[in-house]
């Protein structure tokens, strides 16, 4: 079914308070976010995907409209609406399948409790994901953050040192992007916002060299976080990837059992590009989350449903806007309420 929607297009012719799923322990964000504040990032977060959903549920309500059976045209235009999302086709595929079995064993019959039906299995794809890495013991506990250029990702190291300054932590920034002539610069800016120290050397530096700085000055101060900015690199230049596998290297062997996370942010106007890259990166240093940001920007904020389902990566951050409060910690709930609400 979803070839022949490709075949036609190629011829003529109820709220539940987010961060619960906190890199930190949910005790700690629990001390840190008031339900006023919870209630703040939803409606933000449902203003932003305001793109998204309109070309995904209004979508499906207009179908739904006036119809009074299950049947193959019905779901051909389900499967359209779906892979326009940038859901991904084999999350579509999944997501359509387990229609039609619920429609064969008689557990769903009317067109408008699909509607229903899509929400709880989206929700039961992103629920599913592995649980993010959590500090612990470790100290300093040291976030390594990676992707291609363009995607925010000195920004997003700013504001999630934001969110671990507002938990009580003492947070060390290392400005091992020394590829791009701003960089430095740029995280020294978000260092003074948040009130958080940077390592850095001059632009041009071995990065490496920055990251094991970075980690023996940390272990100095007794930090309780370090975040290694590092520079945004093609994930298709296998000498770029290289150079982040040293890094990678040098922080292992400087601070035994770390990077406790690597972190790969995503944007999600590229859709599904975005899916590509995570691969590539997990591939080369083992991503153990993703920050998706840009989700106010695009109507492809299905890419987070097909991410989370190909890759079982933890989806540990969504961005939503320009601002500090903009990034907050990902919560299956909250993301499909506001998605579909």
């Amino acid at each position: 079914m979803i070839f022949s929607w490709f075949w036609k297009k190629m011829m003529p012719a109820s709220k539940k308070k987010p961060g619960g799923s906190m890199t930190g322990s949910p005790d700690d964000m629990a001390e840190t976010e008031s339900p006023e504040e919870g209630r703040d990032f939803f409606q933000r977060l449902r203003g932003g995907l305001a793109k998204t959903r309109r070309g995904f549920v209004s979508r499906m309500d207009t179908i739904f409209l006036g119809k009074k059976e299950i049947d193959d045209e019905l779901l051909e235009e389900l499967e359209e609406i779906l892979i326009t999302s940038d859901i991904g086709v084999r999350t579509t595929m999944e997501l359509i399948n387990h229609v039609q079995e619920k429609v064969a064993r008689k557990l769903l019959n009317n067109p408008h409790q699909l509607k229903e039906t899509l929400y709880e299995e989206i929700l039961t794809i992103l629920r599913a994901l592995p649980p993010s890495p959590r500090i612990a013991d470790q100290r300093p506990y040291v976030v390594m953050v990676v992707g291609v250029n363009g995607v925010g990702k000195t920004t997003t190291i700013g504001k999630i040192a934001a969110i671990y300054k507002k938990q009580g932590k003492d947070v060390l920034l290392v400005a091992a992007d020394t590829f791009r002539a701003a960089a430095i610069e740029q995280l020294e800016i978000w260092g003074e916002r948040v009130h958080a120290q940077v390592i850095k050397q001059k632009t041009g530096s071995d990065p490496s060299a920055v990251a094991f700085d970075g980690l023996d000055a940390a272990q100095a101060r007794n930090t309780d976080v370090v975040i290694i900015d590092t520079a945004g690199r093609l994930h298709t230049k296998v000498n770029l990837m290289k150079e982040l596998e040293k890094v990678h290297r040098t922080i292992k062997n400087k601070c035994p059992g770390a990077p406790h996370e690597v972190l790969l942010v995503l944007d999600a106007t590229t859709g599904q590009n975005a899916i590509s890259q995570a691969r590539t990166f997990h591939k080369a240093i083992n991503v153990t989350g993703i920050a998706l940001t840009k989700l106010d920007g695009t109507a492809k904020g299905g890419v987070a449903v097909g991410i989370s389902n190909e890759l079982k990566i933890p989806l540990q951050y969504i961005g939503i806007g320009e601002e500090t409060e903009d990034l907050d910690t990902f919560d299956a709930k909250v993301f499909v309420d506001a998605l579909f609400s």
